[in-house]
């Protein structure tokens, strides 16, 4: 399977009668960058949770760094998710906690490093995502939205995972903002080469970090490709996504 990190096999997801993905498959291989699109309600984050095992599909497989997570008993289970790093859509920090417990915490989680060195992941990642060892002392609240993404970047890389899981990163931010944490993101994918997979509707965001696309619709995903694969789908709904009014202007010129 080369270097492939992910894998699903003939995924279906139900909750009761209400099918959310009906024989889905994929496969990402060692450094892509994933963007997964879809309408509402279409299973773009359920899906993702189910590759990293937070939860599990009503049937096929998944498997993770090439392991079954099915078969995978607790403890491996738990050793294959701390090879990934998860940033959720509203930063998801602990509002009671400051930016350098929070950016610790899933080190202190492992139990394994002193203080020193916890001390020093995480000065290592504030400056990484562009924030100033100041940034440490601060709570939540203080935090625009700018510096809580960065912040929850930090703490998704603390552990310098192989993986990164990304759900609407740049989700209530502005342009600006928008633009200056594309910037980043693809920087530390060049320097760090982790794989990613991130839950968008962003478009500008596709087509300057996205290696590979998958749109889900009508429960499958109709698209699993490369933008251009994407752009060029004739299914009704990637047509509407990717060529309505915002689409032409985003990816005008690109073949």
């Amino acid at each position: 399977m080369g270097d492939s990190v992910i894998r699903m096999e003939h995924i279906w997801t139900c909750f009761g009668k209400n099918v959310v993905h009906r024989d889905v498959s994929l496969s990402l291989e060692k450094g892509e960058i994933f963007g997964l699109v879809g309408g509402s309600g279409s299973g773009k984050t359920v899906l993702m949770r189910e590759m990293i095992g937070l939860q599990e599909p009503t049937r096929g497989k998944v498997f993770l760094f090439g392991e079954c997570l099915q078969d995978a008993a607790a403890g491996r289970h738990q050793q294959l998710r701390n090879r990934c790093g998860v940033l959720f859509q509203s930063g998801a920090l602990f509002s009671a906690l400051s930016v350098f417990e929070n950016i610790a915490f899933p080190v202190r989680e492992v139990g394994r490093f002193d203080e020193e060195l916890i001390a020093h992941l995480v000065r290592m990642k504030l400056l990484m995502v562009g924030l100033t060892e100041h940034a440490a002392t601060l709570m939540p609240a203080e935090l625009s939205g700018g510096m809580i993404k960065r912040v929850a970047l930090a703490r998704a890389l603390v552990m310098e995972p192989e993986l990164l899981f990304l759900d609407e990163p740049t989700s209530g931010l502005d342009p600006v903002l928008s633009e200056e944490f594309v910037d980043l993101l693809g920087g530390l994918h060049a320097e760090l080469g982790f794989t990613v997979v991130m839950v968008t509707h962003d478009l500008d965001t596709i087509k300057d970090l996205c290696t590979k696309v998958g749109v889900l619709a009508e429960q499958r995903l109709v698209v699993c490709g490369s933008v251009r694969e994407a752009l060029a789908s004739e299914h009704p709904f990637a047509r509407h996504y990717f060529h309505g009014k915002r689409g032409n202007r985003v990816f005008e010129g690109t073949d």
